[in-house]
């Protein structure tokens, strides 16, 4: 079976890291080989990159430093773990990536979102998730979760005004290319969730096996 890349995306409090457990499960009872990462993050190099977005800091980092960090960070993740893994036919599931810099960088900073996409084009080239779970909830709902596991990083610092334009940038991506994304009410019971998300990988699955491939071919994104 070729390779596949999986995001999984949301603000804060959503449940990303329980939900991305699951799916883990999901695909190793199916013997699909996988790994799991995360963005900002993933090699040695890229969480020391996180470390230096996520804590916060008297020095106030400019938007700009933000955005060419979290592609540093990027780079070196599809250099050293990414690209190898689907090379060997790997399904990766990521925590977060370049969806969360139009959402976080581009709506929440409001960055200028073609410079967004020159960054991507440089550093991913044609790769691109196969697919994308939003895990969707009210900001107020998620930052109350979030808040509730300790000291707020940097972004959980943010006001909710910023998380409501985080989550509107993602909507709009998913409603920009649906045939990507499977947007999931994270504000429902656990249960609900992953019934949800149990659902959308199967037709995912489905979709994907009906595609033609050469022998030996592996995906590495649309």
């Amino acid at each position: 079976m070729s390779g596949c890349l999986i995001t999984v995306e949301g603000i804060e409090g959503v449940g990303k890291t329980t939900n991305i457990n699951w799916i883990c499960e999901c695909l190793a009872a199916s013997g699909i080989r996988y790994c799991q990462s995360r963005e900002p993050g993933g090699t040695a190099l890229a969480e020391e990159i996180r470390q230096m977005l996520l804590t916060p800091r008297d020095e106030q980092m400019s938007d700009m430093t933000e955005l060419l960090l979290v592609f540093a960070a990027r780079a070196q993740h599809l250099h050293q773990l990414i690209r190898p893994a689907l090379a060997r036919g790997e399904w990766v599931v990521c925590d977060r990536f370049t969806d969360a810099t139009y959402a976080y960088q581009g709506g929440g900073r409001g960055l200028d979102i073609s410079l967004i996409a020159t960054l991507e084009a440089l550093v991913q080239k044609d790769l691109r998730p196969d697919l994308t779970l939003i895990l969707d909830i009210d900001p107020e709902q998620g930052l109350a979760r979030a808040r509730q596991r300790g000291a707020p990083d940097r972004f959980e610092q943010e006001a909710v005004s910023f998380f409501t334009r985080v989550r509107q940038a993602y909507l709009a991506r998913a409603q920009a290319a649906p045939e990507r994304y499977l947007i999931v009410d994270a504000g429902k019971s656990l249960r609900e969730v992953q019934a949800q998300i149990s659902s959308g990988l199967a037709q995912f699955c489905e979709r994907r096996a009906a595609l033609p491939q050469s022998p030996g071919e592996v995906s590495h994104g649309a």
